[in-house]
C-alpha cells in the first residue's frame, strides 16, 4: 500500500497509511458497525428529507458513540462549539457517572442532543447580561463527532436562553439552508434530478513558525501575536528564495506529525509549502462541504499550535506578526455543488452546461456587487488592518477578477443575449521531448480580493487568524438573495413570452450589466485602480470602525432578516462584539508596548546612554575633541541620536497614556473605536519608529529582545 513516511505519535504507525484517514471520526463506516439498520435508515431520512432525529434514535446514536469512543481511549465527551470569540469552546463531561457508589456509563440521547454551558462569560453583544447565565449547546448532526486527545467532541450550535444565536455555526447552517432554498429552483431550470445545492470550501491556511525559546522572550508576541517593535532584518524576503523552497528539516518533521494528526481526524490536508516571507508556511486541504470545512479549519488552527509546541516552535497565526515582510491570509476557495455531483461554477463542455455556468456566474457577480461592503466588513479585523492594502495581500477595495477569456464572454453577453462559447483548455509545447502543457481558460491574479480560478471563487482577503464563518455566511446570504432575484427576473421574461433559454440569457445579461463596476482584471495595487474604483462607486478606504457599521445598514438588515439567517437583534450583537473586540485588542497592544518600552527598552537605552556620557566626558576623548571638531566623533553622534529618540519616546508614552485615558472616559464603544483608530494607532506607530531607531543604536548585548534576524532565520 502507498504510504508517506512520518514521525510516530501516540503509539500509532510511523507511516501515514490510507486506512488511518478519519479513524478518530464517527463517520459512515463506524456508524454501520455500531448502529442498527433502523437507526441508519432514520439518519438517512434526516439527511434526505429533513426528518427530525427522535429521542429514541438519539439514544441509540449516543450509546454507539460512547462505546466507539471508549474503545479508542476517550474518557470524556463535550459539545464542541464556536462562540463569538472566534475560537472554539468545550466543557468536558466524564463518560461515566457514579450513582449510589456504582460506576455507570454516561451519555444518553438527551445529553447528546443538548447541554447547558454557562452563557454569561462569552461575548454576546448585549444579548445576555452577566447575571443571565443560562445558555444551550445543541448537537449539529451534519458535522461528524470526533475524538480529540481523550475527549469525544460533538460539533454543536450555541444559543441563549431566549434562542438567540450566540455562535457562528447557527447562522452558518441557516445560510447554507437559505442558499439551498434559493438556488434549487434555479438549478432545476437545467437539471430536474437535483434535490440539494450546497456550498463547498477549501481553506489555504498561512502561518509563521519561530523558535519557542525566542517567542517566550517577546512579550508582544506572547500577548498580542505580533511584534510591536522590531527593526527590519538586513535580509528579509528580498531574495525571493523562501517561496516554494526546500522545507527545513525541523519544519518538515512538524508537517509530518501535523498531517498524521489531521489525517486521523478526517482533515484532508493536501498541500504544504514554504510561503513568501522567511519563516512563513502554508497548508491546505481538499474541498469539503462548507460547514465541515469550517469545523476542520478551526480544529486545524488548534492542531498547528499544539504540534508546533511539541517540536519546540511557536505557530503564529496573526495577520501581520512582522513589519516589513508579507503577512498571512486564509484564502477561502468557495464553490457551489449539487447532490448529483455537479460543480455549478465549472464551465461546461456543451451549450446547456455553459448556459448553467453563466447563470451562476452572473448570480455570484451580482451578489458580490450588491453586498461588497458587507463582505468587506466581514474581513475587517485588527490584524487585517496591518495586512490589507500592501503589495502582499489584496487591497480593501473589493473587486472580482474573471480572467481574459471569461471577461470577453461576459462582455459579449452584456451586448447581445446570445450564449458565447468558451474554448477548451489548449495545449502548448515547450520542447519536443516534454509533454504538452494545458493552458487554463483563466489566469490567476494574486492582487484580486475575489478571483474566479476556473471552477470556484477565491476570497483572498480573509485573515489567517479569522474564523471563516462571517465571510462565508455573508457570501452565502448574498448569493441566495441574488438567486431569488434571478428566478423572479427569469419568470418576468417568460411571462412576457420569452422562451426558456432566451429568458435565462436576458436575466443573465441584466445581472452582468448591473454588476459591471465590480469586475476588474488589472493590477489592484496600481494607484490608478483606486481612482477608477472610486469613480465606479466602490468603497476604497479601510477604516475599520466605519466598515463595521455596514452591519447596521438597511440592505444588510433586510438581507439577513428575509432569509431567516440573523434577526436584527442577533446582527446588532455581532456588530457590538466586533467593535468591542477592536477596542480591546488595540488596548492590549498599546499597554503591552508601553510595558516593553518602560520595563525593558528604556532602561537598556539609559544604561548605554550613561556609557556614552562617561566615554564622551573622559579625558582621552576630550583630548581628541580638542584636536578634531566634536561633531565628527562617533561617540558624540551616537549620544545625541540616542538622547533624541529617548526623549521622543518618553514624550510619546505620555501622549499615549493621555489618549487612552480619554478612551476610558468615553461611554460609547463606537466613539472609543474612533479614537482608537484615529489616535491610538498613529501614536503606536510613532513609538515604534523611535524604539526601532534605538534598537539600531544599542549594542547587541544590551538589546533586551530577540531581533528580527533571529526570529525569522533561526529555524531555516
Amino acid at each position: 500500500m502507498h504510504s508517506i513516511a512520518t514521525k510516530p505519535i501516540n503509539g500509532t504507525s510511523s507511516r501515514l497509511r490510507v486506512e488511518l484517514f478519519g479513524e478518530l471520526v464517527f463517520s459512515r463506516e463506524p456508524m454501520r458497525r455500531y448502529l442498527s439498520e433502523s437507526a441508519l435508515e432514520g439518519i438517512e431520512r434526516w439527511e434526505k428529507r429533513g426528518e427530525r432525529i427522535s429521542r429514541e434514535l438519539a439514544d441509540e446514536i449516543a450509546n454507539a458513540l460512547r462505546q466507539w469512543a471508549q474503545e479508542r481511549g476517550a474518557t470524556h465527551f463535550t459539545h464542541w462549539f464556536h462562540p463569538l470569540t472566534g475560537l472554539t469552546a468545550e466543557k468536558h463531561e466524564h463518560l461515566y457517572d457514579v450513582i449510589h457508589g456504582k460506576v455507570l456509563s454516561a451519555l444518553n440521547g438527551d445529553e447528546l442532543i443538548q447541554q447547558e454551558p454557562d452563557a454569561s462569560s462569552f461575548p454576546s453583544g448585549g444579548l445576555r447580561s452577566t447575571f443571565e447565565a443560562r445558555g444551550y449547546t445543541a448537537w449539529d448532526p451534519s458535522s461528524p463527532p470526533f475524538i480529540y486527545g481523550k475527549t469525544l467532541c460533538v460539533p454543536s450550535v450555541y444559543v441563549s436562553y431566549d434562542g438567540h444565536a450566540l455562535d457562528y455555526k447557527t447562522p452558518l447552517l441557516r445560510s447554507i439552508e437559505a442558499l439551498n432554498r434559493a438556488l434549487l429552483d434555479v438549478v432545476k431550470l437545467f437539471y430536474r434530478d437535483v434535490h440539494r445545492v450546497y456550498p463547498t470550501l477549501g481553506v489555504e491556511q498561512e502561518f509563521f513558525l519561530i523558535p519557542q525559546s525566542l517567542f517566550k522572550k517577546r512579550p508582544d508576541l506572547m500577548l498580542t501575536g505580533r511584534t510591536l517593535i522590531g527593526a527590519p532584518s538586513p535580509r528579509g524576503q528580498q531574495m525571493e528564495d523562501h517561496y516554494f523552497g526546500s522545507i527545513p528539516e525541523a519544519v518538515l518533521a512538524f508537517y509530518e506529525e501535523l498531517e498524521l494528526e489531521a489525517w486521523r481526524l478526517g482533515i484532508p490536508l493536501k498541500t504544504r509549502h514554504n510561503e513568501v516571507a522567511p519563516a512563513q508556511y502554508e497548508c491546505a486541504p481538499v474541498f469539503e462541504e462548507l460547514n465541515v470545512a469550517i469545523d476542520h479549519n478551526q480544529l486545524l488552527m488548534d492542531l498547528l499550535k499544539r504540534t508546533a509546541r511539541r517540536h519546540g516552535m511557536e505557530c503564529l497565526l496573526h495577520e501581520k506578526p512582522f513589519a516589513g515582510i508579507n503577512g498571512s491570509g486564509k484564502h477561502n476557495n468557495w464553490s457551489l455543488s449539487t447532490d448529483t455531483g455537479i460543480n455549478l461554477l465549472s464551465p461546461g463542455k456543451n451549450p446547456k452546461e455553459n448556459l448553467r455556468f453563466f447563470t451562476f456566474l452572473a448570480i455570484v457577480l451580482r451578489a458580490v456587487y450588491k453586498h461588497a461592503d458587507l463582505l468587506r466588513a466581514t474581513i475587517a479585523t485588527p490584524g487585517n488592518e496591518h495586512r490589507l492594502g500592501g503589495n502582499e495581500a489584496p487591497p480593501a477595495i473589493l473587486s472580482v477578477f474573471l480572467g481574459g477569456e471569461v471577461t470577453a464572454a461576459v462582455e459579449a453577453l452584456e451586448k447581445v443575449p446570445e450564449l458565447p462559447s468558451l474554448a477548451e483548455r489548449q495545449p502548448f509545447s515547450l520542447l519536443p521531448t516534454l509533454p504538452p502543457v494545458l493552458r487554463d481558460n483563466t489566469d490567476r491574479n494574486r492582487t484580486a480580493p475575489f478571483a474566479f480560478t476556473g471552477n470556484k471563487f477565491e476570497f483572498r482577503a480573509v485573515g489567517a487568524s479569522a474564523h471563516c464563518a462571517p465571510a462565508m455566511i455573508s457570501l452565502n446570504a448574498a448569493v441566495a438573495e441574488a438567486g431569488q432575484d434571478f428566478l423572479h427576473l427569469y419568470q418576468s421574461y417568460t411571462a412576457q413570452g420569452s422562451p426558456k433559454n432566451a429568458a435565462i440569457l436576458l436575466a443573465i445579461r441584466d445581472f452582468l450589466r448591473e454588476s459591471r463596476p465590480i469586475r476588474f482584471d488589472g493590477n489592484n495595487y496600481d494607484a490608478a485602480w483606486h481612482e477608477e474604483a472610486a469613480r465606479r462607486g466602490l468603497s476604497t478606504t479601510f477604516h475599520l470602525p466605519h466598515m463595521l457599521k455596514t452591519y447596521h445598514s438597511p440592505a444588510t438588515k433586510s438581507l439577513f432578516r428575509k432569509l431567516d439567517i440573523l434577526s436584527e437583534t442577533e446582527l446588532h450583537a455581532r456588530y457590538e462584539v466586533r467593535i468591542e473586540r477592536y477596542v480591546k485588542a488595540l488596548g492590549i497592544e498599546l499597554h503591552t508596548l508601553l510595558d516593553m518600552l518602560r520595563s525593558y527598552l528604556i532602561p537598556a537605552a539609559i544604561r548605554y546612554q550613561q556609557e556614552l556620557v562617561n566615554l564622551v566626558g573622559s579625558p582621552a576623548l576630550q583630548t581628541l575633541a580638542q584636536a578634531y571638531a566634536p561633531e565628527v566623533l562617533p561617540q558624540q553622534k551616537l549620544l545625541e541620536s540616542l538622547q533624541h529618540h529617548l526623549s521622543a519616546l518618553w514624550e510619546g508614552i505620555t501622549t499615549a497614556e493621555a489618549i487612552w485615558q480619554k478612551v476610558r472616559q468615553i461611554g460609547s464603544v463606537e466613539e472609543q473605536a474612533e479614537i482608537v483608530h484615529d489616535e491610538v494607532g498613529p501614536i503606536m506607530r510613532t513609538l515604534r519608529y523611535h524604539a526601532d531607531e534605538i534598537e539600531k543604536i544599542l549594542p547587541a548585548a544590551l538589546y533586551p529582545f530577540p531581533r528580527y534576524a533571529e526570529l525569522l532565520f533561526e529555524i531555516a
